[in-house]
């Protein structure tokens, strides 16, 4: 069965939040930006700031040198997140398998609603009117058979409106456009199909064979192939509705250092740690999201050994994972730790009595730290490893 899918995009989306509730922030150009530090990078650019020069990823004192009419909002996660929420309930009306990507950027799979709302493009065009309308909204829409080509057809639809990409018309939309717009090419990547092969196009990378292609892609090459002919099969994900506990981190400067992102990796994990003890929850799944300066974004997950409260050790198993995972010579810029997948807590007698007293004091010395933090606050007591990184942090600033 033929899929329909819708892929909504509001371009600068925190920006887009910020001027509903300051329009004098309205044909300014404005950036997002931690603040305080001039190196900074720049998180969210709006279109004006686009045409002065300014992108995203730029350090914050050179955008300001070059536009000092340049607007800068600090990062405000509390009320983005509450305007993704509105957003949400708005898009859950037409559909429940909808997917939310990130912050302004939503599938959704419309595949069988024609009786409800009409054809894909009439539903996206009832969508975005009524974003427009009601949450004032501006959004870009494109809707095809998969969510890679929807994804692209919104970012590259000319103005404010839809972009319908028909039934099997989607290797010759592909084509023509550049081959930085495929999912998994990355500036490297890029570049070598630019000065080694000559190749800038979608369509030239479609024409190469699998043998070639994995000379720059290696396992990814039979996927890269597929994106170029505009397929793929992923589907809509709903969102997860079983509790998670969460942690994340945008660095004030990005790094490359293991020990220093294990330091922060391992304050992280802390922080996760003292939410799942106060609740008295045992993860048995866990996972790590980290993005490079470049954009590039690496997700990877794990499954948990059962433990105890006495042996809560979360940091080893997502210390692995990352050593593993971050091999690139590319800076960090954002880190992500969550758990989930949680188990009653269960009491184990042990079967070797010399080794209960040193259980119990790991157990009554961790509740002894969670009481001192609840009562004079989280960087009262940090570990050696976390310390260097928070005194660098208010060095920066």
């Amino acid at each position: 069965m033929y899929r329909h899918i819708i892929h909504l995009h509001i371009p600068a989306f925190p920006i887009a939040v910020a001027r509903i509730s300051q329009p004098e922030l309205r044909d300014r150009p404005v950036a997002v930006a931690p603040p305080h530090s001039e190196r900074a990078l720049i998180l969210s650019v709006s279109p004006e700031a686009r045409k002065e020069g300014i992108f995203k990823g730029m350090p914050l004192g050179k955008a300001i040198k070059f536009c000092p009419d340049l607007t800068v909002l600090p990062p405000n996660q509390n009320l983005t997140g509450k305007a993704c929420n509105v957003l949400a309930k708005v898009v859950a009306y037409y559909t429940p398998l909808w997917e939310p990507f990130r912050p302004g950027h939503i599938y959704l799979d419309v595949t069988g609603t024609d009786r409800l709302w009409g054809r894909a493009k009439d539903t996206a065009s009832r969508l975005r009117r009524e974003i427009k309308e009601y949450l004032c909204f501006s959004g870009m829409i494109g809707v095809a058979g998969n969510k890679m080509v929807s994804s692209i057809a919104s970012r590259i639809v000319s103005s404010e409106g839809v972009l319908d990409v028909d039934h099997g018309q989607e290797s010759l939309f592909m084509a023509p456009l550049k081959a930085s717009v495929l999912p998994g090419i990355g500036y490297v990547r890029r570049k070598i199909l630019l000065e080694e092969l000559n190749i800038s196009l979608v369509r030239e990378v479609a024409a190469l064979d699998i043998d070639t292609l994995k000379l720059v892609f290696g396992r990814q090459a039979y996927v890269i192939h597929q994106r170029a002919l505009g397929i793929d099969p992923t589907p809509v994900y709903p969102p997860r509705m079983e509790p998670m506990i969460a942690e994340e981190v945008t660095l004030a400067q990005d790094e490359n250092d293991d020990e220093k992102l294990l330091g922060i990796l391992y304050g992280l994990v802390e922080r996760c740690s003292h939410q799942l003890l106060s609740r008295a929850l045992l993860p048995r799944t866990a996972g790590l999201i980290f993005r490079y300066t470049d954009h590039e974004e690496v997700t990877r997950r794990i499954s948990l050994p059962s433990m105890s409260f006495g042996d809560f050790d979360l940091y080893a198993p997502l210390k692995g994972i990352f050593l593993r995972a971050c091999q690139r010579r590319v800076r960090v810029r954002f880190m992500n730790v969550w758990f989930q997948d949680f188990s009653p807590p269960f009491s184990q007698l042990s079967l070797f009595p010399a080794r209960a007293p040193i259980t119990e004091k790991k157990a009554l010395v961790t509740q002894a730290l969670n009481h001192i933090r609840e009562r004079y606050g989280e960087a009262t007591i940090q570990y050696g490893r976390t310390a260097c990184t928070t005194e660098a942090q208010r060095a920066q600033r």
